[in-house]
């Protein structure tokens, strides 16, 4: 039996594909999307992505975005199969309070797409995304989108890459032109030309050449554009990075597609090729050392806990990533923190728009559970024995507000309201170490106060008001002897939920001072 079922996980594993899409907003991430979907057979969807697409930009209507993001869960995981793999894409939400749930998300997938509008190049968010991928190692593959617009010319998004993120690039393929000149792009590994018809490609006009030199290509391209083509193909020849496997597993290079996802041009190409590349689903380090996927005891970690804004159903949904083992529906667990065993009774997977109830599930996948309050960002479940896999990242507030209740009655209710939303890691609440009993929360968006004043009175019917603090800056303090008193200028101490000691400081200024002043002192941008 055991062999069967080793052989069996590892079969399942091999066939997942995991990944998140990272992008700074309307580098056309829904769209992206969407056409993946479409080749999944997911179809249906199309529309819905698209219906969701005006609220994304709505910045001022800030609960349409938690309701994109909070109440149709679908915007999380997707789910479709595509030539024999199984694939999960895990959404970030693309706006620009830019929220630690997208970070934490992050830590489930196993290779990361980097979407860059060819206009704009490497904008901010994606630079901030592609650190958080960085610090994880994970392979990062790169489409560029929009070729069918006028756009920069490809050497110089090459090279802002480069510069911008620190990371070598191979281009897989080439533009034949840009914008209203756009005709094609030659793939250089296959050496074929892949046609741009200017409608959606639902089939793809490929032409075989023998390589770049080949008549066929001035044929197709025309005089002018074929010089500058032979040209550039030549330089990347001569000049570009050798394509290296084993530096694109490690997240050194990045293999670059370029295509246009709103007319379905390059994306099919792009997907076929990143099953072939990307990596199944990898071990997971724990305090026992790394998990193997095809390890026969099940396991896995929650990295996202989403509470509906739904009054009508207040369900939370905490995401599992599967990272070893068979799970199956009813499957008992046992729930590391709490050190208790409990029941996976309705585990839901994501397919495309549906929720379904998941029967088996292996490891790659993602599965939605039920949480009556039980779950925690991190929390290991696992079958036989007790680990945890290391802790999620948690990252340093750079907006910060003082908390005070407008009804002293509802103490009781606020301190719930506090504990739960911090567990589900939507803010980071800290206490003063003077005399005076403050709360002070900080997040890293100002969305989330947003967020969070508005679930404090639907949830838990509490009036709260948010003071904003001048404060950028958060440091956690590690040391033998920490002198509090020489923490005066621009900065003050408090404590964490642990009751470690953080500085916040107003400058960077006051933060270098701060530092030159206790040099004994380590300052920490997470917490240690």
């Amino acid at each position: 039996m055991s062999d069967a079922l080793t052989q069996e996980i590892a079969r399942e594993t091999a066939r997942r594909r995991t990944f998140a899409i990272i992008s700074h907003p309307d580098a056309g991430k829904t769209t992206l999307t969407e056409k993946l979907l479409l080749f999944g057979g997911a179809i249906r969807l199309a529309g819905a992505v698209k219906g969701r697409k005006a609220a994304r930009h709505a910045t001022s209507d800030w609960m349409e975005i938690e309701k994109q993001r909070g109440i149709s869960v679908t915007s999380s995981v997707l789910q479709f199969d595509y030539n024999g793999h199984r694939v999960n894409i895990l959404d970030t939400p693309g706006h620009q309070d830019f929220s630690e749930d997208t970070y934490r998300t992050l830590t489930a997938a196993d290779s990361a797409v980097m979407l860059i509008d060819a206009a704009k190049g490497v904008e901010a968010q994606t630079k901030k995304l592609f650190q958080v991928c960085r610090m994880r190692g994970i392979p990062i593959f790169t489409f560029i989108n929009k070729l069918d617009r006028e756009g920069r010319d490809p050497f110089d998004l090459l090279e802002e890459i480069e510069q911008v993120l620190g990371i070598r690039s191979y281009p897989m393929n080439w533009p034949i032109g840009m914008g209203k000149l756009l005709c094609g792009i030659y793939d250089r590994r296959k050496t074929q030309v892949e046609l741009y018809q200017g409608d959606d490609h639902q089939t793809i006009s490929v032409r075989k050449v023998s390589g770049w030199d080949d008549p066929v290509l001035r044929e197709i391209a025309g005089e002018h554009l074929y010089e500058q083509l032979a040209q550039e193909l030549e330089l990347l020849d001569v000049a570009g990075d050798a394509y290296d496997e084993e530096r694109v597993q490690r997240g050194e290079l990045t293999p670059v597609f370029f295509g246009s996802a709103i007319n379905n041009f390059g994306v099919q190409t792009f997907l076929e090729n990143f099953l072939q590349m990307a990596p199944p689903p990898a071990p997971r380090v724990s305090d026992e050392g790394p998990i193997e996927p095809a390890s026969e005891r099940f396991s896995g970690y929650i990295f996202k806990i989403q509470a509906n804004m739904n009054p009508a159903h207040r369900d939370r949904i905490a995401f599992l990533r599967i990272v070893s083992g068979k799970f199956e529906r009813g499957m008992s667990v046992r729930h590391v923190r709490a050190d208790k065993e409990i029941k996976l009774a309705q585990p839901q997977q994501f397919l495309a728009q549906d929720r379904d109830i998941v029967e088996v599930a292996y490891p790659g996948d993602i599965i939605g559970l039920f949480d009556p309050g039980i779950f925690r960002l991190g929390d290991t479940l696992c079958q036989r024995g007790s680990f945890t896999f290391n802790e999620l990242p948690t990252f340093s507030p750079e907006l910060f507000c003082k908390v005070t209740i407008k009804n002293t009655l509802k103490h009781k209710q606020y301190q719930k309201g506090i504990d739960q939303l911090t567990e589900e890691g939507t803010v980071q609440v800290f206490y003063s170490t003077s005399g005076f009993d403050e709360t002070i929360l900080g997040v890293v968006g100002q969305l989330q106060f947003e967020v969070f004043e508005y679930r404090m009175k639907v949830e838990y019917g509490v009036d709260i008001e948010l003071h904003r603090m001048p404060f950028q800056f958060a440091r956690w303090l590690v040391g033998d002897k920490i002198d509090t008193s020489k923490f005066r200028i621009n900065s003050t101490v408090v404590r964490d939920k642990k009751d470690r000691l953080v500085a916040l400081f107003e400058s960077e200024y006051a933060l270098r001072t701060a530092m030159e002043k206790n040099p004994d002192v380590t300052f920490l941008e997470t917490a240690p």
